[in-house]
């Protein structure tokens, strides 16, 4: 099987490309090439398997590469975005990263079917619980289902259900086999804070495990879906490896969720790292970023998703402990963290 995974030098994109790799099989077919493409090289580990072709530079510029390759593709991840917070500051770029880049990836996939004979590439689509917002004509529900009509008041949320319907289109006449899986706000991601409006999702556990000060810039009471990095590769991959009849039919699906407060996450830190960690957490409200949350679902749930064996993480408490599970050999990432409770 021969694989692309764009967006493959972020955090997700090199736990699936890590995940894809140790298992050595896609759908039955043994992985003999995965083709990472980014505006940055993967992380050392991953160039240093020899199944792997990384690319660098704006897909934009890749795109005619990808299109005349010498082999197809058959199957892509397409991970690559501009996050939610860079677009509402910066139109052009959110247009460019998520519209663009993905319309000209898709005409890529269609040039090798129409123009020289190739099977439809199967095809999955890294879109977000930022597609559904509050509407006056349809006031958004307390938990948005895989029917809950998407309302977008983000630009970023805007682009990725206009892809969504794109793939669903280029799908129809047999381009590719594509599937859309909307993604829940994942945490605990690892590293600096990024420009999404939801990265303090992650700073609020993250920082305090590392002796730092957190600023939580929403209210305690702001209830969001939150997942694991374990379970947004797992269902990515499920959503590939499912048949077009289990996926059931071509709009996207949500992902698992769990629903929670800020409140009930730090009580959950607390519970696992003690009182002296979450006490590193101070609110000061961001009006900005309050102002685009509160546009978000406060949860969802996930009936599809279900229904191919796909379910959240038992507690937010295990969350964190997956993390922290994760960086046992970075003691600097958990420098924080009470001893006795490790």
């Amino acid at each position: 099987m021969n694989l692309l995974i764009t967006g493959a030098a972020g955090f997700l994109g090199a736990r699936l490309a890590r995940t894809l790799l140790a298992r050595g099989t896609l759908a039955g077919q043994t992985i003999q090439r995965l083709v990472l493409t980014d505006l940055f090289p993967p992380p050392p580990d991953l160039l240093a398997d020899a199944r792997v072709e990384a690319r660098t530079g704006p897909l934009l510029a890749q795109v005619a590469a990808l299109r005349d390759d010498a082999t197809a593709f058959d199957g892509v991840f397409h991970l690559a975005s501009a996050v939610s917070g860079e677009c509402e500051l910066d139109f052009d770029l959110g247009m460019a990263s998520n519209l663009d880049s993905t319309r000209a990836l898709l005409d890529a996939l269609r040039h090798r079917v129409v123009q020289q004979g190739d099977a439809p590439t199967r095809l999955v689509f890294a879109s977000s619980v930022a597609v559904f917002g509050p509407d006056d004509d349809h006031p958004m529900p307390a938990l948005v289902t895989d029917a809950t009509l998407p309302t977008p008041q983000t630009s970023y949320g805007i682009q990725k259900h206009l892809c969504e319907h794109l793939i669903a289109d280029y799908t129809r006449k047999g381009f590719i086999d594509g599937r859309a899986a909307r993604l829940m706000t994942v945490t605990v991601r690892p590293g600096r804070p990024n420009g999404a409006a939801s990265s303090f999702f992650s700073g609020i556990v993250r920082e305090p495990l590392a002796g730092l000060e957190a600023v939580c810039p929403v209210d305690p009471d702001v209830s969001h879906p939150l997942t694991s990095p374990r379970a947004t590769v797992e269902g990515l991959i499920r959503v590939f490896e499912c048949s077009r009849a289990e996926f059931g039919g071509r709009t996207a699906l949500n992902l698992p969720a769990l629903n929670l407060t800020v409140a009930q996450m730090l009580d959950a830190l607390e519970a696992v790292a003690g009182p002296a960690v979450r006490a590193r957490v101070r609110f000061e409200r961001d009006e900005r970023i309050a102002g685009i949350v509160a546009r978000w679902p406060a949860g969802s749930t996930a009936e599809r998703a279900s229904r191919l064996g796909l379910q959240p993480e038992a507690s937010f408490e295990d969350i964190i402990r997956q993390y922290i599970a994760d960086h046992a050999d970075h003691p600097t990432a958990l420098q924080g963290m009470d001893p006795a409770q490790a």
